[in-house]
């Protein structure tokens, strides 16, 4: 009777083992449910293509992280760093999201790169139905992925890169004519109806390294030590800060080889010669001095920026940064629609020729911290704080101080 009362109490081995395996299926569910994979996988978010992959015990198959399959339940799911490792295992992969390829951004990446190559190497610009024949696409659809992938039209990019030839062939040496048609310019009246824009001067002002380019610049005391200002026929083309005078006119002559440059100061003002040039670039230096003391007041002056068409995007992106505001690298290029373009950006970024104006000092790393400045991390945490307190206060901007230039004549 006592055996018969403790068999009946005790439970079965075949329930205890059910009892066990539904604890453990629990735990299971728990431990990926916690997983951030496990958020990624219920998204489909294509972010994390190329992170993982994950199996199901339940159908012996693997998939990617944005598979269009029905969820499956979080005590069958078992992650992998990849196919490979999941094929180990003895799992197959879907049919439907072929896990077993490469991601879709890497292939559509790859596309885009071989059509670069193939625009860069061609004589002439290829067309948007060559183009797209050529990746097996619609026009309509390699155009916005071309564009996604670089931020520019195809037709951009094979200009920005006909730019891009005709000044490294001028810069070697070679005729405007050769140069041209070693570019892709296929008339020089294309060529000369760009070169402004491409260039800043003529093809061959620029093969002359800028010669008969008249460039006036004044050095001006600041808060944040001595500042440079120049202007072109077109605009400022380069605000440069740092601690020697003397080195800021050297940076400028290494700029402009062999431009003719001006230096302006007070000693011309009320002379006969050159006394209205003088003072109007008295005014803009006064402008650029108010700009370094005051941002917000900001600065209505045309700006003679000469870069590649990336550089002028990353430049256009930091104006649009508004005072006592930063951007990560990061971010910059996210708003480019180029994400993987952090350290391009950083580049363009230290190859600004207007500081203040074009405000690179507003970009710091993702964690907040400060990245390199090239005039001086210093500077860079003077600028931001003094924008963050006249965004605070608005009336502290009213009124900045803005001190006479002073001539440093080219050594």
């Amino acid at each position: 009777m006592k055996n018969a009362t403790h068999a009946q109490s005790a439970p079965s081995q075949p329930a205890a083992q059910a009892g066990d395996a539904a604890t453990d299926a629990v735990a299971s569910a728990a431990a990926i449910t916690a997983d951030p994979r496990w958020a990624a996988l219920c998204a489909r978010d294509p972010a994390a293509e190329g992170r993982f992959v994950y199996a199901v015990r339940s159908t012996g198959i693997y998939c990617r992280p944005g598979c269009p399959s029905r969820r499956p339940k979080p005590e069958n799911v078992q992650f992998f760093a990849d196919g490979e490792a999941a094929a180990a295992a003895g799992f197959r992969p879907c049919r439907r999201c072929r896990p077993e390829e490469a991601p879709l951004a890497q292939r559509q990446a790859a596309v885009v790169a071989d059509l670069c190559r193939f625009i860069e190497a061609a004589e002439t610009p290829p067309t948007l139905a060559q183009l797209a024949a050529r990746a097996g696409l619609s026009p309509h659809h390699l155009h916005r992925l071309f564009q996604a992938h670089t931020g520019l039209t195809p037709g951009a990019y094979a200009k920005a890169r006909r730019a891009e030839r005709l000044r490294q062939n001028l810069a070697a040496g070679q005729g405007v004519t050769e140069a041209a048609y070693g570019a892709g310019y296929n008339a020089s009246s294309r060529l000369y109806s760009e070169a402004r824009r491409v260039l800043g001067m003529t093809p061959g002002r620029f093969r002359q390294g800028g010669a008969a380019e008249e460039i006036r610049f004044a050095v001006a005391q600041t808060s944040l030590g001595a500042l440079l200002a120049a202007r072109s026929a077109r605009g400022l083309c380069a605000i440069l800060l740092g601690d020697d005078p003397l080195a800021l006119v050297a940076d400028l002559q290494a700029r402009f080889p062999k431009a003719r440059l001006i230096g302006s100061g007070p000693e011309e003002e009320g002379q006969t010669a050159g006394a209205a040039g003088s003072a109007d670039f008295a005014a803009w230096v006064a402008q650029v001095v108010g700009l370094v003391e005051a941002p917000r007041l900001g600065l209505a002056l045309p700006l003679d920026l000469q870069g590649t068409a990336f550089q002028r995007r990353v430049w256009q992106a930091l104006q649009a940064i508004p005072p006592g505001e930063t951007r990560s690298y990061t971010e910059i290029a996210r708003d480019l629609g180029l994400p993987k373009a952090v350290r391009a950006v950083a580049a363009a970024c230290a190859a600004n020729p207007l500081a203040v104006a074009v405000p690179c000092h507003r970009v710091v790393r993702s964690d907040g911290s400060l990245a390199g400045y090239r005039w001086g991390l210093e500077r860079k945490a003077a600028l931001q704080q003094r924008e963050r307190q006249q965004a605070e206060n608005p009336a502290a901007s009213a009124a900045p101080p803005r001190p006479r230039p002073g001539t440093k004549a080219a050594p």
